[in-house]
């Protein structure tokens, strides 16, 4: 589903600023890199929250790229990375959002941890989908915490979304079964179904959300179309963690990278896909309703890979 026009400047030089990967002084050396520069550029990768996985990978290809004599200098290191980074971007699945090819609406299942952003993604998503001309229908799963709930309610008024909420400590599974038959019975194209933000070491109300997912499986065939996780860029490998408790609970199928203007360290991107094969979808680029970007592969790796 293409929901997104081209970006435009500024846009396209967020990655620049996320990653800082400065690698001019990366010595590469006639022969090949020394044991220094090795685990110089290792620690480099690290900072910048390309994950354990992901930075063995690359650090080796360098190495046996620089052994054969391809990689002598500073541009050809660069370069190196970037071809390596490429393919594991490539590897996943794809960075666009699914929809339902029968009848029925596409249903999207948003999960995370509490204060990750999830409420106002989830009306970023809503309003982006509502200008591409889709109706959409959100439904409150959180259904403990009232406060959450009104404030969900408000941006869906906001951004013109249909909203359905269920009695307080109700149960999530049943505000998923409505919301799908309300989307059905209206002819709505999208439901977003809220979770509760929960702690994902909290092993009771992931089961809850088990029950959920269950729910909305048998309600509606082929949903969820996507369960989308968000994630705060901020918070580093504490995303991989997150991705490993709730892959547990669900079934997840993409990321929404939420506060990615406010971090340098966005190399998780690389994490997540080389740790998970779990695509970043969508990314928060800052507080107004119109800051949610698709991901952009190759925005990312014109930013990140830019000659210092």
């Amino acid at each position: 589903m293409r929901l997104f026009k081209k970006k435009d400047e500024k846009r396209k030089g967020l990655w620049s600023k996320v990653v800082d990967l400065a690698l001019t002084d990366v010595r590469v050396l006639a022969g090949g890199m020394d044991h220094e520069s090795l685990e110089d550029l290792e620690e480099r990768l690290l900072a910048a929250d390309f994950g354990v996985k992901a930075t063995l990978r690359l650090v080796d290809h360098v190495e046996e790229m620089a052994r054969r004599g391809k990689v002598r200098g500073g541009g050809q290191l660069r370069e190196a990375l970037r071809d390596e980074v490429a393919r594991i971007l490539e590897e996943g699945a794809t960075t666009e959002l699914g929809e339902n090819p029968e009848e029925g609406p596409t249903v999207y299942l948003i999960v995370g941890v509490n204060g990750v952003g999830k409420t106002t993604s989830i009306a970023k998503l809503a309003h982006h989908l509502i200008q591409t001309g889709r109706s959409v229908l959100v439904a409150a799963g959180d259904t403990y915490r009232a406060g959450a709930v009104s404030q969900l309610e408000t941006w869906a008024g906001r951004v013109g979304a249909d909203f359905i909420r269920g009695q307080e400590g109700g149960d999530p599974a049943a505000v998923a079964f409505d919301a799908i038959q309300a989307g059905v019975n209206r002819g709505v194209d999208v439901v977003l179904v809220d979770t509760a933000g929960r702690l994902h070491t909290n092993r009771g109300l992931m089961e809850e959300l088990r029950k959920v997912d269950r729910v909305i499986r048998r309600k509606l065939e082929g949903a969820p179309h996507e369960t989308l996780i968000v994630l705060d860029a901020t918070v580093g490998q504490n995303a991989v963690a997150q991705v490993r408790a709730f892959s547990e609970a669900t079934q997840p199928t993409g990321i929404i990278l939420a506060k990615m203007d406010s971090t340098a360290r966005g190399g998780i991107v690389v994490a997540l896909q080389e740790e998970f094969d779990l695509p970043v979808k969508l990314v928060g680029v800052g507080e107004k309703v119109e800051d949610l970007d698709a991901f952009d592969p190759q925005a990312f790796l014109d930013g990140v890979f830019q000659a210092d």
